[in-house]
């Protein structure tokens, strides 16, 4: 099941790596940290659509790879299937530093200006995280354990206060 998340996560990557390149944009780094990994790389030469698309690239790839993988009908690939759904889903949720996060910032900053964008952001991003961390906490005490939710739940929780500690909500 590793090798399927590790899979999944390098699919993911590529996805936003090919289409950063096809924009002319150089990857700095590529940091593995306890959620995931972050690429960084010099957007700001990129006008609000393009950065979008860069940033949808990745779960883009992997519901690509699951349209791929599901051509054969192997139940080996189940497993690598099923880690991309989950890695797509999760990276779509509008909490930052995620996909999603950062899709709905760049929409309502091209919309509405970067205040609003960030503002929005920062807001929803909060809610979805508490909402996750709750539901997850919820899970775990309903199925009587499964303490292997309880990292993802915590940093939900660390995730929705760095969302909003240092940041003036009704500016």
């Amino acid at each position: 099941m590793l090798a399927a998340v590790m899979l999944a996560a390098i699919v993911h990557e590529l996805g936003h790596f090919l289409v950063l390149r096809c924009f002319g944009i150089r990857v700095r780094t590529l940091r593995v940290c306890v959620l995931g990994a972050v690429m960084e790389a010099d957007t700001a030469r990129l006008s609000y659509p393009r950065e979008l698309v860069a940033t949808l690239a990745g779960p883009g790839a992997n519901l690509m790879f699951c349209a791929l993988l599901s051509i054969w009908d192997e139940s080996h690939f189940t497993p690598l299937v099923g880690a991309s759904v989950v890695l797509c889903v999760f990276n779509l949720l509008p909490i930052l530093p995620l996909d999603g996060g950062r899709a709905l910032y760049l929409l309502t900053a091209w919309c509405f200006g970067g205040q609003v964008g960030e503002r929005v952001a920062r807001v929803t991003g909060a809610c979805c995280a508490v909402a996750l961390g709750g539901g997850l906490f919820y899970v775990m005490v309903c199925t009587g354990g499964s303490l292997w939710l309880a990292p993802v739940a915590l940093a939900a929780f660390a995730a929705a206060a760095r969302l909003l500690l240092n940041y003036e909500i009704f500016l």
